[in-house]
């Protein structure tokens, strides 16, 4: 399948405008992480606490962070998650500590925060764990189980907890909604003991600040390495050249998709590296592609300019790449918008990269290649990427140019 057929586009008389384009997004992206958001690590790089919090209403996140404050959790930070509809927040809190312990106190200080409000005595029965609820159950022993007691409290607890994250997605409004699944009896001794919050804790995941360093030093190692790897493959297959017009268009192609994360201040997350080296490799493959056919026409079309090689180079493969990148972004594009928020910054990464790497692949990395035979023109040298003439006037390609 072919979609376009004999097209002679002028890529590289367009090449200002891909510079300024570039430029535009380029400084667009290092001036937010130089001056604006930074670079926003998630928790798997900073380390810290984060728990994911569902409210029975629409949540405040500003008003909540002002709760946060107040108890004195200063960095701490909040922001919406998921469709509007889940009424679902993040708070994020950073951790210096390692001890389980201090982990462990980071999740309840922000539980106790947003229960600024809570009845004194009374425990929370939105975020009461099944245990709690069976320890006070067999205290009170409101159905006066005697020995059945512990195997009947049991059962009930299970049930309380499940109807709440099962049936009522994790927030009671009112105790007295467990009375479709327990006894009377047992929900008047829980009014007694308990109370109800406008929340609930869904989930809770934990970095300490070491692992998160090891990820965040292995997450750079993993970049740099593959750059070198890709910088010494084309160094060899075809010429340095080559390797280095690859490299500095996948740094322009990271630094653009880095630079979007940053803009819209939405974290990096260990998926999200894994896409950027997904990306590194699939940028890489179009540049090769382009390359390499680059390479065939020099030995066929000795006598023209490397600029008109490149030219016809570009549009002769226009259409594999057009197809191979369409067909890929369609399928990043369904991951982006319907793959929900766990796969959010993995897939907008794809979506983003596949973009980007397909445009540079056109408009930076070919044109890297023509300016550097113009500069050795320049100062006199042979251009190491065009043919050889020999002095009696026939063409032979460079011997370093492996076929």
């Amino acid at each position: 399948m072919e979609l376009f057929r004999n097209t002679d586009i002028d890529f590289l008389g367009k090449k200002w405008y891909f510079l300024a384009f570039s430029l535009l997004f380029s400084l667009a992206g290092l001036f937010s992480m130089i001056f604006w958001h930074g670079i926003p690590l998630g928790v798997d790089f900073r380390g810290g606490t984060l728990v994911y919090v569902k409210y029975a209403h629409t949540p405040n996140p500003a008003a909540i962070h002002d709760e946060l404050i107040r108890a004195g959790l200063k960095n701490a930070r909040v922001q919406a998650y998921g469709p509007a509809a889940n009424n679902e927040v993040l708070v994020a809190l950073d951790i210096q500590e390692t001890s389980e312990q201090a982990l462990d106190k980071g999740k309840t200080q922000i539980i106790q925060a947003l229960q600024s409000n809570a009845p004194a005595g009374k425990q929370d029965l939105n975020n009461a764990s099944s245990l709690t609820i069976l320890n006070y159950l067999l205290e009170k022993d409101p159905l006066h189980a005697g020995g059945e007691a512990n195997q009947r409290y049991t059962a009930i607890a299970r049930a309380i907890v499940d109807y709440r994250d099962k049936q009522k997605g994790g927030v009671l409004s009112s105790i007295d909604e467990l009375r479709a699944v327990a006894d009377p009896a047992v929900v008047a001794s829980l009014q007694d003991g308990f109370f109800t919050s406008d929340f609930g804790v869904r989930n809770v995941e934990i970095v300490g600040p070491q692992v998160g360093s090891q990820l965040r030093n292995q997450a750079f190692l993993a970049t740099a390495y593959s750059l070198a790897g890709m910088l010494v493959y084309l160094g060899f297959r075809f010429e340095w050249i080559y390797g280095v017009a690859a490299v500095l268009t996948v740094f322009h192609d990271t630094l653009i998709t880095v630079g979007a994360f940053s803009l819209l201040n939405w974290e990096i997350s260990l998926t999200v590296i894994a896409a950027i080296l997904t990306l590194i490799g699939y940028s890489n493959n179009d540049t090769i592609v382009v390359f390499d056919r680059i390479r065939e026409n020099i030995k066929l079309l000795r006598r023209e300019r490397l600029a008109d090689i490149v030219n016809k180079s570009i549009n002769q493969t226009l259409s594999r790449t057009i197809l191979t990148a369409g067909l890929t972004f369609l399928t990043v594009l369904a991951l982006f918008l319907f793959g929900g928020e766990v796969l959010r910054g993995f897939s907008f990464a794809l979506v983003v990269g596949i973009l980007i790497g397909t445009y540079s692949s056109i408009a930076i990395a070919a044109p890297i290649l023509v300016a550097y035979q113009e500069w050795r023109s320049e100062r006199g040298k042979r251009p190491i990427a065009m043919p050889v003439r020999t002095s009696g006037g026939q063409d032979k390609p460079k011997e370093k140019v492996k076929a």
